[in-house]
């Protein structure tokens, strides 16, 4: 199994390095050339205890890559994380502006699984799936997709040992293809 996960912000990095620990053959994609460039030549843009070492070895064992072309990412992936952050807008309430654009960008792009990481609010993922449809609209093609939400219970500090160990895993999904 391939997957892309977008953001390498501290949901984004410490999933996608414990998924490809799993097995799983992950490519992280960031909009930020520094950090990715830092990624690549072994430096850690966070502090989390066993990260680093999980990085590395899954860098040197093939199973994990870091770019800046989301295209790129997601060529022969069969499914991607949005794990991109969510700051507060200014009535407080999630600004979900940055996971609609790689929203908008995937149904651009590709067929595919679809799977909100970030920390959003109920209905998130109905806006996620009509970004997606407008944009497939746009382009004049019908593609099949599906939206799910695995939303993270990861701690500051314990996070690698959250995700490969979590004490509980919820995954929302409206189709057996997603599941």
């Amino acid at each position: 199994m391939r997957i892309a996960v977008v953001g390498t912000g501290y949901v984004g990095l410490v999933s996608g390095t414990c998924l490809a620990e799993t097995g799983v053959t992950v490519t992280c994609v960031d909009v930020n050339s520094a950090k990715i460039e830092l990624l690549n030549n072994g430096g850690m843009p966070i502090y989390e205890p066993g990260l680093a070492e999980l990085v590395r070895r899954n860098r040197e064992d093939g199973r994990l890559f870091f770019t800046t072309s989301l295209q790129e990412a997601l060529r022969d992936a069969d499914a991607v994380f949005i794990a991109v952050g969510t700051p507060p807008d200014e009535d407080g309430s999630a600004d979900l502006h940055y996971v609609l654009d790689v929203a908008r960008e995937i149904g651009e792009t590709i067929h595919i699984v679809v799977v909100t990481k970030s920390t959003v609010p109920v209905g998130t993922n109905y806006k996620v799936k009509g970004v997606i449809r407008a944009a497939l609209e746009k382009r004049g093609v019908e593609v099949a997709f599906d939206v799910a939400s695995n939303p993270e219970f990861l701690k500051e500090g314990d996070a690698v040992n959250d995700f490969i160990s979590p004490d509980r895993v919820v995954i929302g999904v409206e189709s057996d293809r997603a599941r």
